[in-house]
C-alpha cells in the first residue's frame, strides 16, 4: 500500500491542532505545557502570552500557582535554551539532553583556556547547595576561588553542566531579569532519570509537533543522529510523505484535521516554539518572511500573528503613561474580516498584558 502524502496545509492544520491554536483548550497550564512538550522561555514573559493564546480564560495567576507549587520549572533543555516544562519532564529528559548542553560549551572559544571543570563544578555545587544564587553572584564567588580562569567561562560551564532551575518570585511575570538559580535535585520532588530517554522524548515531540521528519526532531531537540530512535519506534508510529517526498513520522491517534479546518487569528510571543521546532518551517511561515522574524544579529525571534494558520506579520506593544498601543506590521495587505478579527483579539491581548492601562489603541505600520 503506497504511503499517504500530506499537503502543506494538512501539516499546518495538524501542527496547529497539537499546539492548541485551532481552538483554545480548557485545561491547566501544567497540562498545556506538557502537551506542548515545553515552551521556550528565554525571557519570562513569552510563556504567559503563549498560554493566553492557547488556553480559555487563562490568568497570570494560574501560571504563578503552578510555578510556586513546583509543578512547572524553568531551566535549560532543548537546543541548549531555557524552557518552561513540567517538573516531571525536566526530571525525565534533562540528562538525555546533556549532549546538547555539552556542545554549547564550544561557544566559549578562547575563554575556555585553562578552565578546569573537575575543580570548578564541585565548588559551584557547594555554593548552590547553600542557597539559590544569581549567576552574577555565582560567577563572582567562583572568580574569587579560581582567579586564573575566565569569569564568563566559569559561569557558562556551570550553566551547561549542572542541572539547574530558576527560582520564581512574586513578580508580574514570575521571574526577575536576574533570577536566582538552584540545583534541580534540591528543588524537584523527584530525582533526575539516569537513563537515555530519547525514545520517550521523540514521542513527546511527535505528539506536540508531528507529523515530522527526523531532521525536524533533531532541530527541536538539538540532539543529532536520531534516525535510529525513530526507526526503533516504527512499530508504534505511522509514516507519511510530504509533497517533497520526505518521510514523516506521527502517532497513530494524533489529530490530523482536514486542510480546510478554519484557523482563527492568534498572537504568538517572542521565541514561540511553533516557529522553532521544525527544520522546514514552511508549514507555518513562508521562507521570504523568515529573515524578518528570525533576527540572527541579536538572536531574537520576534512576536508574530497568525492569519489562517500562517505567520502574516509581527507585533509589539508600546506603553506611554496610561495608554497601551498594539502596533501590527502585516507582511501584506489584510482582508477586512482578518483585520477585524485581529483587532478584536489584539485588544483582548492588550488588556491581558497591560491590565492597568486606562485606554487601548491598535495601529498598523509598514
Amino acid at each position: 500500500m503506497p504511503t499517504e502524502t500530506l499537503t502543506q496545509w494538512q501539516l499546518n492544520r495538524a501542527t496547529l491542532a497539537r499546539q492548541m491554536l485551532l481552538a483554545r483548550a480548557e485545561t491547566t497550564p501544567l497540562t498545556a505545557v506538557e502537551r506542548l512538550a515545553g515552551m521556550q522561555a528565554q525571557e519570562p514573559k513569552p510563556p504567559f502570552i503563549g498560554l493566553w493564546s492557547r488556553l480559555r480564560d487563562f490568568r497570570r495567576h494560574d501560571l504563578h500557582e503552578e510555578l510556586q507549587a513546583k509543578a512547572l520549572v524553568r531551566g535549560t533543555l532543548m537546543r541548549g535554551t531555557i524552557h518552561l516544562v513540567s517538573a516531571g519532564d525536566y526530571a525525565a529528559f534533562r540528562r538525555t539532553l546533556q549532549p546538547v548542553l555539552d556542545r554549547g560549551l564550544s561557544a566559549l572559544g578562547d575563554r575556555a583556556e585553562g578552565l578546569d571543570e573537575a575543580r570548578v563544578l564541585p565548588v559551584a555545587r557547594e555554593l548552590l547547595a547553600e542557597r539559590p544564587r544569581t549567576f552574577s553572584e555565582l560567577r563572582g564567588l567562583l572568580q574569587e576561588r579560581f582567579p586564573e580562569m575566565h569569569e564568563r567561562a566559569l559561569g557558562h560551564v556551570v550553566r551547561m553542566r549542572l542541572p539547574l532551575v530558576m527560582m520564581p518570585i512574586d513578580h508580574p511575570w514570575a521571574f526577575p531579569a536576574n533570577a536566582d538559580f538552584a540545583l534541580a535535585e534540591s528543588w524537584l520532588a523527584e530525582p533526575l532519570a539516569n537513563g537515555d530517554n530519547a525514545e520517550a522524548l521523540a514521542l513527546r515531540y511527535l505528539a506536540a509537533f508531528g507529523p515530522a521528519t527526523v531532521a525536524d526532531l533533531q532541530t527541536w531537540s538539538g540532539l543529532p543522529r536520531l534516525k535510529p530512535v525513530l526507526d526503533a519506534l516504527r512499530p508504534r508510529l505511522v509514516a507519511f510523505r510530504d509533497e517533497r517526498g520526505r518521510e514523516l513520522f506521527d502517532l497513530p491517534d494524533a489529530p490530523r484535521p482536514d486542510a480546510e479546518t478554519p484557523a482563527p487569528v492568534r498572537f504568538l510571543p517572542e521565541f514561540d516554539n511553533l516557529l522553532l521546532s521544525h527544520a522546514d518551517r514552511t508549514r507555518v511561515i513562508a521562507d521570504e518572511h523568515r529573515t524578518i522574524v528570525y533576527q540572527k544579529g541579536n538572536l531574537r525571534l520576534l512576536a508574530t500573528f497568525l492569519v489562517d494558520g500562517v505567520v502574516s506579520g509581527i507585533w509589539r506593544v508600546e506603553r506611554k503613561r496610561k495608554v497601551a498601543t498594539l502596533r501590527l506590521t502585516p507582511f501584506a495587505p489584510l482582508a477586512k474580516d482578518a483585520r477585524a478579527d485581529l483587532e478584536a483579539e489584539g485588544e483582548a491581548l492588550l488588556r491581558f498584558l497591560e491590565e492597568d492601562a486606562a485606554s487601548y489603541e491598535i495601529t498598523y505600520t509598514t
